[in-house]
């Protein structure tokens, strides 16, 4: 039966030879007799597993060694209450600072405000006017030097990639930037994390949903400063506290087994592919082809400020929104899935991961153009 092209937000496309290799896999793990989801979390078997993800990330990432790489349950959603049980206080302030620019920042920050004091450092919650153009809320990022980070807080959070609005920072800040040395970035990357070169470096902790790029459901990535570990506030629960999971390299308790087999698979198949800069080239390509077209003609319009368009996160609106069920249903009869745009926003949104094809964008503007033909 031949595949749809799945353009789903999340959980989304996995490499086909990674679902393959797991298939083949599925009863009988390298001749151990037993598929990975039978296997105890603390034996020979699954130590490897898990053990070599953790290195297939660092080397793609670079990661140094003072960061801890923890495979986390919860999501990032989960992450967004785990964090600041974690980090909150480790400055022993209680306080932390977050950057707004889409729904899922503000997510992160609503779910702060029950762990501590938690103030907005800068938000695009707003309209403004940005190259002579009017932008509507959530669709531009603040400009750096307007964030307004407190000397005191323990962090300072963003979201380097809005799934929904199709927002992406295009780079990180430094604390220097930002006039506070001593101030740690948060960084949530779910929704582009190793679709592009990131720089963990400069951040006190980087994490990421993995069923965009990394895996299926079920398993979050967490590298987080060695120094910022061992504050965690007494409400925190034991297996979500990172100074227990660090030592454990994630095997405190029974963790998503499956899930970090799946997202070492797919590690490996980065590796093969010639790694996360061959990967940002191909979907630089992808991206710009796409927005290529949306571009090019009124029938269809992107509203996110171009300088910080999402490469992986593709919102468009047509002209005429009433075609809408009309455009869907067309779409699902090429082959063409999962493309109606979040609730909160409308529209459209195709997400152009990194399991996503060229082929695929190439199918995709085929029909935008079809479809405009037909009914523009």
């Amino acid at each position: 039966m031949a595949r749809p092209w799945n353009f789903s937000a999340g959980p989304s496309a996995l490499p086909e030879p990674v679902l393959r290799q797991a298939a083949e896999e599925m009863l009988d793990w390298h001749g151990s007799g037993m598929s990975v989801m039978e296997m105890s979390h603390r034996g020979k078997h699954f130590v490897q597993i898990c053990d070599e993800a953790e290195q297939d990330l660092r080397d793609l990432m670079a990661i140094p060694d003072e960061y801890a790489v923890l495979f986390m349950q919860g999501g990032a959603t989960a992450e967004n209450a785990i964090v600041p049980m974690n980090l909150i206080n480790h400055r022993g302030t209680g306080a932390a600072d977050y950057v707004l620019t889409g729904q899922w920042s503000v997510k992160s920050q609503k779910e702060a405000c029950k762990y501590g004091d938690v103030a907005v450092a800068a938000t695009s919650g707003v309209e403004t006017v940005l190259d002579g153009k009017q932008q509507q809320p959530w669709t531009w990022v603040p400009p750096v030097d307007s964030w307004k980070v407190r000397k005191n807080a323990a962090y300072v959070h963003f979201c380097s990639n809005e799934t929904i609005g199709g927002v992406e920072f295009t780079d990180w800040p430094t604390p220097a930037q930002l006039g506070a040395d001593d101030v740690p970035l948060v960084v949530d990357a779910s929704s582009h994390f190793l679709s592009r070169p990131l720089d963990i470096s400069g951040t006190g902790m980087v994490y990421a949903g993995a069923q965009k790029n990394a895996g299926p459901a079920g398993v979050t990535v967490v590298m987080v400063r060695r120094d910022l570990i061992g504050h965690a506030l007494p409400i925190c629960p034991a297996a979500f506290d990172y100074a227990n999971v660090a030592p454990e390299h994630s095997r405190f308790n029974t963790p998503p087994t499956f899930a970090i087999y799946i997202a070492g698979l797919v590690f490996k198949w980065i590796k093969a592919q010639g790694g996360v800069p061959a990967l940002e080239r191909a979907n630089i390509a992808k991206a710009e082809l796409l927005y290529g077209y949306l571009d090019s003609t009124a029938f269809y319009r992107n509203p996110v400020h171009a300088p910080v368009r999402s490469r992986m996160n593709v919102p468009f609106i047509l002209s005429d929104e009433s075609l809408n069920d009309a455009f869907l249903k067309g779409a699902d009869e090429a082959g063409l899935t999962q493309l109606k745009g979040h609730k909160s926003v409308g529209g459209m949104r195709a997400s152009i991961y990194n399991a996503v094809p060229m082929e695929a964008v190439q199918a995709l503007v085929s029909y935008l153009k079809d479809f405009e033909q037909r009914h523009g």
